[in-house]
């Protein structure tokens, strides 16, 4: 039997058989400060969701808390997002690079230790963005749009594509090579976004922050509103809060709303409509973006407010202005709750968000600055998107002895 027919006839497995250990963090309490050199410190979840670990984003560890030499993390680690308010972060996997000591994993996240006589960790790190295991963990998610969660139990049953290790070992090889052109892009996205924000940060500081968010608004700022998601078309639809990013709104989770939901409803959209999420991670809770008509009626959910601009302010400036470090600091001080996961703004508190309110003219400069900035990003994220796609169908078509 050749090779290639091998590697199509290999049975899957399930996660529990391949894995030596499975574990969970201690809970991220405590100051929002960064940890020292020499102190301890516990993950946050954006250490994991970007989908490359990145260390930076990390919590001191209190002084009352005992740390846990057994949880510090180390590299080559596999770890996947449990909990998150975000359907589509959960579940989220890197393989951990360059870490520094004394980090230790949240219980938001699981580490997944391989049995290495089964699978290479780099492997099961590559496997589990796949899209017929993806579909396996999201079929798993227990909870509700306020917060969603894998279940150890239940992730252990998940069945994961399992070649020998050699030829674990050379897709991991090519899927390296394609990844490594993914990081050089990323890199350049980040420091183009850097530049974007130094810029925002220094046109903005010309302007006397002397107003209120509702000083800019026309009416009252709203949360809106969740039904039951309908399994069938009814012609309207509802947002998903991964709708909101850092870089605006995006109609990336659009469901059905049920029947009952009429046009007239008071959290129906219209185009233009600026919206905010109320509840999220900490450093996700507060984004901010324009909404653009999907092509059919569609509402808000309760984890989002509708902000409606005064006529005043151009609704693409006081998005830039939300979106700014300057706000975003404040909108993460400002929130509530006791777990990383899920904490919460009140609409009082962002009525009395402190905003710059320049003229018209002025406003239209700054988004004449930004929009320059903003077509060489997004061409580099177009290119990433083409680059990401080219190696999950790569992986696929390893798996299955295509290539």
């Amino acid at each position: 039997m050749s090779d290639c027919v091998s590697r199509i006839c290999a049975p899957p497995v399930s996660l529990d058989a391949a894995l030596e250990r499975l574990e969970v963090g201690i809970a991220s309490v405590g100051p929002e400060e960064t940890p020292g050199d020499g102190e301890w410190g516990v993950i946050r979840l954006g250490a994991v969701t970007s989908g490359q670990f990145d260390p930076a984003k990390a919590k001191r560890l209190p002084a009352s808390v005992a740390p846990r030499p057994t949880l510090e993390i180390q590299q080559g680690d596999v770890l996947v997002v449990r909990v998150n308010g975000s359907r589509d972060l959960v579940g989220s996997v890197c393989v951990v690079g360059q870490v520094p000591p004394r980090l230790m994993l949240s219980d938001l996240v699981m580490r997944l230790v391989a049995d290495t006589d089964i699978m290479d960790p780099r492997f099961l790190g590559v496997v589990l963005s796949v899209e017929s295991v993806r579909s396996q963990i999201l079929a798993r998610l227990r909870g509700t749009s306020g917060q969603f969660q894998l279940p150890q139990s239940e992730i252990k049953s998940i069945l994961v594509p399992c070649p020998s290790l050699p030829e674990q070992r050379r897709i991991v090889e090519i899927i390296d090579a394609v990844s490594a052109q993914e990081r050089a892009i990323e890199t350049s996205i980040t420091k183009l976004n850097s530049m974007m924000s130094g810029a925002l940060d220094a046109m903005l500081d010309e302007f006397a922050w002397d107003h209120t968010l509702a000083g800019a608004t026309d009416g009252a700022i709203r949360n809106g509103f969740s039904p039951v998601e309908s399994e069938v078309w009814t012609g309207v639809q509802m947002l998903g809060l991964g709708c909101l990013t850092s870089a605006g709104f995006e109609p990336s989770q659009l469901k059905n709303a049920p029947s009952f939901v009429a046009a007239e409803h008071a959290a129906m959209l219209r185009d233009g409509d600026l919206l905010m999420s109320r509840a999220n991670t900490r450093e996700l809770v507060g984004l901010a973006g324009v909404y653009r008509d999907v092509g059919s009626p569609c509402i808000y959910p309760d984890l989002m407010m509708r902000i409606r601009p005064s006529k005043r302010c151009s609704v693409d400036f006081l998005a830039a202005v939300l979106k700014s470090p300057r706000v975003r600091r404040h909108v993460r001080s400002m929130a509530q709750g006791t777990s990383e996961s899920m904490v919460k703004i009140s609409a009082s508190a962002v009525r009395g968000i402190p905003v710059p309110l320049p003229s018209l003219e002025e406003q239209s400069r700054v988004l004449e600055v930004l929009c320059s900035l903003s077509l060489q990003t997004d061409a580099e994220i177009e290119e990433l998107a083409k680059l990401q796609a080219l190696r999950l169908g790569l992986v696929g078509d390893l798996l299955a002895g295509k290539v």
